[in-house]
């Protein structure tokens, strides 16, 4: 029993410290079991989509979106699963990084899907998607709640036989019944929003796609690996020249 000031300190530390070692040992297990599984490998090819969409951008890459691309590039080289976390401020252009790691999928014969936690949020990320993919022949695909029973139908057909090769939409994504042809890479936007249940309902539509997490929530890199210590951590700290302050 702490009779002092100094030992009443001291005793708080021994039960914090018992605390953030039990959540560090859970987390670095959690880690090692993921390890053990298999994904798919992917690569990116010369001249394929990532080259022909990075050079058709009407802007330069920020070294810090060159810095992610390099780190999740070596991940997705590997059969292990990815586990990162894409840390970025609204504007700093994740989005982009998102996209290459989709392409990256698409010219190894796979799908790819982003799912994001509200239907303003995958509408805004369809319209960009639209933008970047389509003139590269690709198709894009929303999928949220509001859509018609006859439009959910035809783009359920279009997504089980491959012909949307980028799916984008709310927690719609995970719902029964929609099936991928080949899904092979996800990008889960505001990762804190979403359950580890919902993320690997995800995971489920296809066969260990790999998986990107993103946020823009400001998580000092002490924080990040407390908070998620079975992640490396990607981060995205300079906005792109010419940019206007995000107004929120």
């Amino acid at each position: 029993k702490p009779r002092t000031r100094d030992e009443i300190e001291r005793a708080r530390f021994r039960l914090v410290f018992e605390e953030f070692f039990s959540m560090q040992l859970n987390l670095g297990l959690l880690r090692k079991e993921l390890e053990k599984q298999d994904s798919i490998k992917l690569e990116i090819k010369k001249g394929g989509l990532v080259e022909k969409f990075i050079n058709n951008l009407p802007f330069e890459l920020t070294d810090a979106q060159k810095r992610a691309i390099d780190e999740i590039m070596k991940d997705l080289n590997s059969t292990k699963p990815m586990q990162r976390l894409l840390q970025g401020d609204v504007g700093s252009g994740k989005t982009v990084v998102a996209c290459v790691v989709l392409l990256c999928a698409i010219e190894n014969g796979y799908q790819g899907a982003i799912m994001a936690p509200t239907e303003i949020l995958a509408a805004q990320h369809y319209k960009n998607f639209s933008n970047w993919l389509i003139p590269l022949g690709l198709s894009v695909g929303l999928f949220v709640g509001k859509n018609t029973a006859k439009i959910k139908r035809e783009m359920l057909s279009n997504l089980k036989n491959g012909q949307i090769h980028v799916a984008i939409g709310t927690h719609a994504l995970i719902q029964e019944g929609v099936e991928f042809n080949n899904l092979g890479a996800i990008v889960i936007d505001e990762q804190h929003r979403f359950g580890v249940k919902q993320r690997n309902a995800l995971l489920n539509k296809g066969k260990m796609p790999q998986m990107l997490n993103m946020t823009a929530t400001p998580i000092p890199r002490t924080l990040a690996l407390t908070l998620h210590g079975d992640l490396d951590v990607s981060i995205i700290d300079e906005l792109p020249k010419g940019r206007k302050p995000v107004i929120t």
